[in-house]
């Protein structure tokens, strides 16, 4: 079993305070390549959280029984044949997106958010523990690629959604700005990626900045800060 206020930690580390693309700046590499649209960013980040999940499980279970000196080789040979399957369900099942997103499914075996979780977490943890922070790592990277594709795809293109009927045939995608919009070439660039990435990341650190501000003791602090001077002079 796992307690509330554990499980509110695994959640909140996940998602926001060690968010791997904007805290730990991890798997830049698809990142990116694949976010020029808001669908290929979540399918990406829907693949890996399958694959982040499934190996924390199992490297959990079985880390009592791997040997400490070649644990690095086995997390990896559970992470690909993961990964595998995944590459052959998307083959199946979303063959036009398999195409779109290409190289970028089999490399999930090399992405450092795979493989760290694997090695910092999974391996220290038990089951269930691992499980949800295989999820909620993944969710994390899952708002913020998608986020950054919509901004590109929007941005670039003046659509949203676009490619959703390699997922969903009966849906289209949304064109949100004129049909005559001549799109930012830019941002459907890695240069533009890098340039919206460091706006996110600016944006978390205000978000949170803000945040500690707010808090009572901060503002107690800051108080006692500012009376200290007076206080001095009051006894010298």
């Amino acid at each position: 079993m796992i307690s509330r206020d554990e499980f509110r930690q695994i959640m909140d580390n996940g998602v926001w305070h060690q968010n791997s693309s904007l805290i730990q700046i991890l798997g830049l590499c698809p990142l990116l390549a694949v976010t020029t649209t808001l669908v290929n960013g979540v399918m990406l980040s829907l693949a890996t959280i399958i694959v982040m999940a499934v190996a924390n499980v199992a490297v959990s279970a079985l880390r009592n029984l791997i040997p400490h000196e070649i644990r690095i080789p086995v997390f990896i040979l559970i992470v690909a044949a993961l990964v595998t399957v995944v590459d052959l369900v998307f083959n199946a099942y979303f063959h036009e997106l398999y195409l779109v997103l290409g190289i970028f499914i089999p490399l999930i075996v090399t992405n450092c958010i795979v493989l760290a979780r694997v090695e910092a977490f999974a391996n220290k943890n038990r089951p269930l523990q691992s499980l949800l922070d295989g999820v909620f790592m993944g969710v994390g990277m899952l708002w913020t690629l998608a986020l950054l594709g919509g901004l590109r795809e929007l941005i670039g293109a003046g659509t949203l959604f676009s490619g959703i009927e390699m997922v969903f045939p009966a849906l289209q995608g949304l064109q949100l700005l004129p049909a005559d919009y001549p799109g930012l070439l830019l941002a459907m660039l890695p240069p533009g990626a890098f340039i919206l990435l460091g706006c996110l990341i600016a944006w978390k650190n205000w978000v949170e900045a803000r945040a500690a501000a707010r808090r009572p003791d901060s503002r107690a602090d800051s108080s006692s800060d500012r009376a200290s001077p007076a206080a001095l002079a009051d006894g010298a």
